[in-house]
Parts: structure tokens; C-alpha cells; sequence
């Protein structure tokens, strides 16, 4: 069963149709939507301040999803739309990530920045904090930088097959 902890009054809350590996770990102030997926070793730690996750998004095996505290200078939220993949051992602190986006294996999405609807962002890709990318784009790199445009068949070929593969695996484990 997947570690589900209540810290500093706030205890996740998990949408309908969601499947939750039992070595995924969700702590605090972390809300997900319907029939999402959160993968073996993922950890979302909504300990410092506040996590969203729209639905139909996937959170695959290793992912790290974190925050920078409410009570800091410059704090951050990690706020995750609807049908959004994110990869193996991906890290997402504190970013905002639109519907409809993949984020790839390895790669690290920081502080403040804005994944806007669309994007693509290769495995082992660094967005730095603060950083604003552009929609529908494919953005690879270190730091991240857009490589080019996504195409409608890529939108539908990579980003939203994967977002339906993900609740098509997920049904295998209810």
C-alpha cells in the first residue's frame, strides 16, 4: 500500500480512478485528480507547501515532485495539469506544468518556471527556475532551450498516447 501521510494539517487527497503503486510516497499538502497514475518509488512530498495534479496525468517510476517552503523568500508550488506524463526519475520543484505537456525521463523542471500546454521536454532536459517556455514547443538541453515546434502528429503520437498508454497500464494494477 502506498505511504499516504498527513504533515502540518494536510493530508493528500486522491481522485477517483486513481491508481497509487505501493512504493509511491504522497506527503502533505498534495491533490490529485481523477483516474491519474503514481508509479513505484515516485514521491511527492507536499510537505513545504502545496501540489496539484489535474487528471489523467501519469507520474512514472523514480519521480520526484517537490516545492520550495510557504515561508520562504521566494516560495513555489508545483501545480501539474490534466493529461501530463512525466517520466521515469523526472524532478518537478516547484514548476507549473500545463495540460497536455511530457516532461522526459531524467529531466529536471525548476522553481517558478512555466511548461505552457503543448511542450514536450526531452529526457535529461534542465528548465531552470523562472524560466518561461513557449507553447506547443519541444524544448531539450542544459540548460533547456527550444529545439523546435510540435507538430499535430507529435501531440497526438507522443504526448496524448502516452497520457492514455499510462491509464491503460494503470488498469492492469486494480
Amino acid at each position: 500500500m502506498a505511504i499516504v501521510r498527513k504533515i502540518r494539517g494536510h493530508e493528500p487527497q486522491v481522485g477517483e480512478g486513481t491508481f497509487l503503486a505501493e512504493t509511491a510516497v504522497l506527503l502533505g499538502d498534495v491533490t490529485i485528480g481523477k483516474d491519474c497514475s503514481i508509479w513505484y518509488g515516485a514521491v511527492l512530498r507536499g510537505d513545504v507547501n502545496k501540489i496539484t495534479i489535474g487528471d489523467r496525468t501519469n507520474i512514472q517510476d523514480g519521480a520526484v515532485i517537490h516545492t520550495l517552503y510557504d515561508g520562504s523568500k521566494n516560495p513555489s508550488q508545483t501545480h501539474i495539469g490534466s493529461d501530463v506524463s512525466v517520466g521515469h526519475n523526472a524532478t518537478i520543484h516547484g514548476a507549473i506544468i500545463e495540460d497536455n505537456c511530457l516532461i522526459g525521463m531524467g529531466s529536471t523542471v525548476l522553481d517558478n518556471a512555466h511548461v505552457p500546454s503543448g511542450c514536450i521536454i526531452a529526457a535529461n532536459a534542465l528548465v531552470l527556475s523562472n524560466q518561461k517556455l513557449e507553447p506547443n514547443s519541444v524544448y531539450a538541453g542544459v540548460p533547456a532551450k527550444k529545439v523546435k515546434e510540435v507538430t499535430p502528429e507529435q501531440r497526438e503520437e507522443i504526448i496524448r498516447r502516452t497520457a492514455r498508454d499510462y491509464m491503460h497500464y494503470a488498469s492492469w494494477y486494480k
